[in-house]
């Protein structure tokens, strides 16, 4: 056993222990009162007994003082979106059990009323500018039928096999959802003093994402793919404009996605992401301002190489947003003549389990808050008075202020393949000791254009309480550092230039002196899983590796992956038969034959983003040629196999005991 490994001896309560994550908690989804008062958000802890993470609603003054629970309890509260006078929140809840509702509560005297008995799930709550009415959107079932079919009647009382099932739709399929029953997502209004749901939209089109209101509440806008060739057009969507009667009228009509609109207050002006419709695997999304009626487009963010979100107008004078930059989430202004500057940094940690770059903000009446952790913390709520930042909850102290965590450290390298500059992070151990040498493990993230960051991790602190440094890197594919970056990977995954970039930063920190390099460890999910398993396709100097959830054969993936119609047109030069050999060259079943690092697979039974049908080629390659390998199959996990408390827990644990079988 390597000196490393010490960490984990001793008085484990001092060190990070899975059982902890259950106590883990953090913040999101902000919400600024119109006077700038006071903070609401949602607070996610897990509960032990029913295996679950649980959302409350909690409320903080800006200054920092009386930080309390509005809604708390066993059942499930989010989404809490303040009236436009501050007077009441609309929310949504499963207290009464069954669908989640949409609520109101009077903040002057805790009343609440249920406004809906809605079928289906509501989403993207936004108040009228009135506070009279209520929009959200919801998904609403077809009756489609592909043709009929006369069976005989079943006698009463006979006992049939279950009616066979029709599908027609070239998406058929979600993650964590399975097979898709006709039905499409429409916007519906409800009075916010309760009444009926009332569907504006209508069509078999989805109707999906941020809804804003005109200052008159006499119209709302959003964003829509309406052709009838939706399906097969991933990155097509335009502005539209429904008013209360339903008559939906198009603003915007070019090539690309125009999505997230959102009106100014004087109702003249709307701000909305713009990208085009280059079939490549990664496109910037700016910031546009038009006028109501579509005129005078202008593109604010030109200058900016990065993509901007989560628009929020600051009168009519400019436009707050959100971009991620090297790892970090930050806030960021920008005037009506395209002036820039940066509000707020070091968004983040709002994933428990892996370090991906992540964070929300909210404004209003001069305060900003935004969640923001660290690398030993998950996220907690902050608000920003002018240069005046004040920390408003410290929602882990009681279970992480007395533990010893990894440290998180970066390093800048170059990669061998071509001199290109890779940022990466490494974990050390607690009570670390730099003339020791430890076991590395490198944690490669999924996407592949997603980004990691210097944020906590509970997967990563519980490796480096096992004893290991633990290596993670944003190789090139990852996003947060401009489109040219991010495309660097474009017919290229996995591939032996993510492969460099990966072991060059393995190589940076042995040359630190405090890494064993004969003890070298790999393991990734999703994208990650497939760059591992194209890793010990291409070197045995990793003595074990997990892949999880990995895509082994891009052949028979993209024909079998809910995500398949959107991943040809964009990351690959055609359809797969005939380019059979560009999708081979790309898998990581192609390198199999050189295979001779004991590997184990993870997957959830029920995946449709990568089908458990990959793993199981690769396990059974695997195993023809009598390679070490074990398959562990999460019975009924969708694609995100740490979704539950005991299923982080199990995924990490299952990676430490199989790395320690190969110390």
């Amino acid at each position: 056993m390597a000196d490393g490994h010490g960490a984990e001896k001793g008085d484990s309560a001092q060190y990070f222990q899975s059982k902890d994550v259950f106590d883990l908690e953090v913040a999101a989804d902000p919400r600024v009162s119109p006077d700038g008062k006071q903070v609401i958000y949602v607070r996610r802890s897990n509960d032990i007994m029913s295996d679950r993470t649980r959302s409350n609603i909690w409320i903080a003054d800006a200054d920092g003082k009386n930080h309390r629970p509005i809604l708390s309890g066993q059942k499930n509260f989010s989404s809490p979106r303040w009236s436009p006078d501050g007077s009441r929140i609309a929310y949504i809840s499963n207290v009464e059990g069954g669908t989640p509702q949409i609520y109101v509560r009077w903040m002057d005297t805790g009343q609440t009323a249920l406004l809906t008995n809605i079928q289906s799930g509501a989403g993207n709550l936004a108040w009228s500018p009135d506070g009279k009415t209520i929009a959200f959107t919801m998904s609403v079932k077809s009756d489609e039928k592909p043709f009929r079919v006369k069976l005989p009647e079943k006698p009463k009382g006979a006992k049939w096999a279950p009616k066979f099932k029709y599908i027609t739709k070239a998406r058929y399929q979600a993650d964590g959802r399975g097979f898709l029953d006709p039905a499409y997502t429409h916007i519906f209004t409800v009075p916010a003093d309760g009444g009926t749901a009332r569907q504006l939209t209508s069509g078999n089109y989805h109707h999906r994402g941020a809804l804003s209101w005109a200052p008159d509440s006499s119209a709302i806008y959003f964003s829509a793919n309406r052709s009838d060739n939706w399906e097969y057009e991933a990155r097509e969507a335009n502005i539209y404009r429904v008013d209360m009667t339903g008559a939906i009228s198009e603003i915007t009509k070019a090539k690309g996605f125009e999505g997230s609109p959102s009106v100014s207050p004087n109702g003249k002006l709307i701000a909305y992401t713009k990208m085009d419709d280059q079939k490549l695997a990664y496109r910037n999304r700016y910031l546009h301002v038009m006028n109501t009626d579509g005129g005078d487009d202008l593109n604010l963010s030109a200058d900016i190489d990065n993509s901007l979100s989560n628009f929020k107008w600051d009168a009519n004078k400019g436009i707050y947003y959100q971009q991620m930059v090297r790892g970090v989430t930050e806030v960021g202004y920008v005037t009506l003549s395209g002036k820039h500057r940066k509000v707020a940094g070091g968004l983040g940690s709002g994933s428990l389990g892996r370090p991906y770059t992540s964070g929300s903000y909210d404004v209003a009446g001069g305060t900003v808050a935004v969640t923001k952790g660290a690398d030993d913390r998950p996220a907690d709520v902050y608000a920003i008075r002018g240069k005046n930042e004040r920390r408003l909850t410290a929602l882990n102290e009681d279970l992480l202020g007395h533990k010893t965590l990894g440290k998180v450290h970066e390093v800048i390298y170059q990669s061998s393949i071509d001199g290109e500059e890779i940022q990466g992070w490494y974990l050390t151990p607690p009570n670390f000791d730099p003339s020791k040498k430890y076991p590395l493990i490198l944690e490669i993230h999924g996407g592949p254009h997603l980004a990691y960051g210097p944020h906590f991790s509970a997967e990563m602190q519980r490796m480096a309480a096992a004893g290991y440094v633990v290596f993670y890197d944003n190789h090139r594919g990852s996003t947060g550092y401009g489109e040219r970056f991010a495309l660097l990977l474009q017919n290229k995954y996995s591939s032996k230039y993510d492969f460099a970039d990966h072991m060059s930063g393995i190589d940076a920190v042995i040359a630190k002196g405090f890494v064993d390099p004969d003890q070298l460890y790999i393991t990734g999910g999703s994208a990650g899983g497939i760059a591992a398993a194209y890793a010990v396709g291409l070197t045995d100097r990793f003595r074990a590796a997990v892949v999880a959830k990995p895509i082994i054969n891009w052949l028979s993936k993209v024909l079998t992956a809910d995500s398949g119609l959107g991943q040809i047109p964009f990351q690959f030069p055609g359809v797969p038969w005939e380019n059979v050999d560009h999708y081979w060259e790309r898998s990581p079943l192609s390198l199999v034959g050189n295979v001779t690092t004991p590997t184990m697979l993870m997957t959830g039974e029920e995946d449709k983003r990568t089908p458990i049908s990959e793993t199981e080629q690769f396990y059974q390659a695997l195993k023809l040629r009598k390679i070490d390998t074990v398959m562990v199959r999460v019975p009924g996990s969708p694609h995100g196999i740490a979704g539950r408390p005991s299923r982080l827990i199990g995924k990490v644990e299952n990676i430490l005991a199989w790395f320690k079988k190969y110390e």
